[in-house]
């Protein structure tokens, strides 16, 4: 059995009257929608805030990953705290014989004598800010959901929360060198035109993002003078998530199919915003499986800023969601029988499961060195175990891919899902 790769503790005094609302909300988002395409108990979500012993006693003990774990369950890699402040707690952390200020101390001190395994971040409720002691022990920390007093779009703070706090748990677990979210902008060059605004849907875009600290790459904006723009376009499309402005003419376009196939060859997240206006007279097999939001115009012309926002904030939970894969594919190579399945980043199709297997049996690897890697070279006739997020695959999808396994020189196929593994009782 694998440990958690992450809790997440949502801490608020009882009497600070938003808190339970609030860790409501928040366990809702972080076990509902990717997250529980997940192997079941990946990432966990707790709330403290009632007493322990007593009534006006401190929550019960946060169990820290260098603790010995209760009870002898397997201890979490990584402990967030999610502090609620509000008036109650502000009141009871300056106090001295309260147990909350101790309580509320070991948080600090655990995150600050051990940051790669536990963190803080501060959410104020109410608008309250912290004081006194409690400010102290905080310190200069970021508080999640900070509304931007200069924005002219204010968006719904449930989202702005979820968002802020995937953003922040992704960048601080990630094991990779550059781990924050970046979101690749795909599109075609074409300015468009009436029927087919592309320019304005960009500008609509761009300003979203501008106004949701979310960091992109827009290439008429980014590319700088000089540089190889093939090679970074590339790069750019094999290290970021992807969001892809599908417009009448984006799927025809050499470019566009380019950046979604090295997005979805590396295992990037990918988003299409539907932009189609008159429709496609083809589309194309790149394009597919994946998450798709339609965007519509109003009676203004003004292209739909919820849906854009829906789209931003699904890459940042898909983005999170792919780093806790990549955490437990870390841990399941260390003697768990899971070890024995090549972890794909999500669900194979034929685009990328023809990057992702080996060379046959007597071929050389192709030679395209921007490919991701593949799985470990395999002799012929053997079976290819590939794992991927849920929900899993239906069956002619199944079949396709194991003909394309069987052509390829391989036996059979064994697609599993976190779900299929529980039902077989794997």
């Amino acid at each position: 059995m694998l440990s958690p790769a992450l809790e997440l503790f949502v801490l608020w005094h009882p009497d600070d009257p938003s808190g339970a609302a609030l860790a409501d909300e928040l366990a809702t988002h972080f076990h509902g929608g990717v997250y529980s395409n997940l192997l079941a108990g990946s990432m966990e979500v707790y709330m403290r805030s009632a007493g322990w012993r007593a009534e006006d006693d401190a929550p019960r003990p946060i169990p820290w990953p260098w603790e010995p774990a209760p009870g002898g369950l397997p201890a979490a890699r990584f402990v967030a705290v999610v502090l609620l402040v509000g008036s109650a707690l502000n009141r009871a952390v300056h106090d001295p014989d309260d147990p909350w200020q101790a309580y509320v101390s070991a948080v600090d001190r655990a995150r600050r004598e051990h940051p790669a395994q536990a963190a803080l971040f501060p959410l104020r409720m109410d608008g309250v800010a912290a004081s006194g002691t409690l400010a102290r022990l905080i310190g200069p920390t970021q508080f999640i959901a900070e509304a931007d007093p200069h924005s002219q779009s204010p968006e719904p703070a449930p989202e702005m929360r979820g968002r802020d706090l995937a953003q922040g748990l992704a960048q601080w677990i990630s094991p990779e060198d550059k781990p924050r979210l970046r979101v690749f902008i795909s599109h075609t060059k074409r300015q468009g035109t009436r029927d087919e605004p592309v320019a304005g849907l960009v500008d609509a875009v761009r300003a979203a993002f501008d106004s949701k600290r979310v960091d992109n790459f827009y290439d008429a904006h980014d590319l700088q003078p000089g540089v190889d723009w093939d090679r970074a376009l590339r790069d750019t499309a094999a290290s970021s998530a992807l969001l892809a402005l599908r417009t009448d003419l984006y799927a025809s376009r050499e470019w566009c199919q380019r950046e979604m196939l090295t997005a979805k060859r590396h295992g990037m997240p990918v988003v299409v915003l539907d932009a189609l206006s008159a429709g496609e007279a083809r589309g194309s097999f790149l394009m597919d499986h994946t998450p798709r939001i339609p965007v519509r115009r109003d009676a203004q012309g003004q292209w739909g800023a919820d849906a854009i926002r829906r789209a931003i904030n699904l890459l940042a939970d898909a983005w999170l969601q792919r780093v806790l894969w990549l955490r437990l594919h870390e841990q399941a190579q260390q003697g768990s029988p899971l070890a024995r399945y090549w972890w794909a980043p999500q669900a194979p199709e034929p685009s990328t499961l023809a990057s992702w297997l080996p060379a046959p049996p007597g071929a050389s690897a192709l030679p395209d060195a921007s490919l991701p890697p593949c799985m470990p070279a395999q002799g012929p006739g053997s079976e290819i175990r590939i794992l991927y997020p849920d929900p899993p695959l239906a069956e002619d999808e199944r079949r396709v891919l194991q003909l394309l396994v069987q052509l390829a020189g391989y036996g059979p196929l064994d697609l599993s899902t976190p779900r299929l593994l529980a039902a077989r009782g794997a």
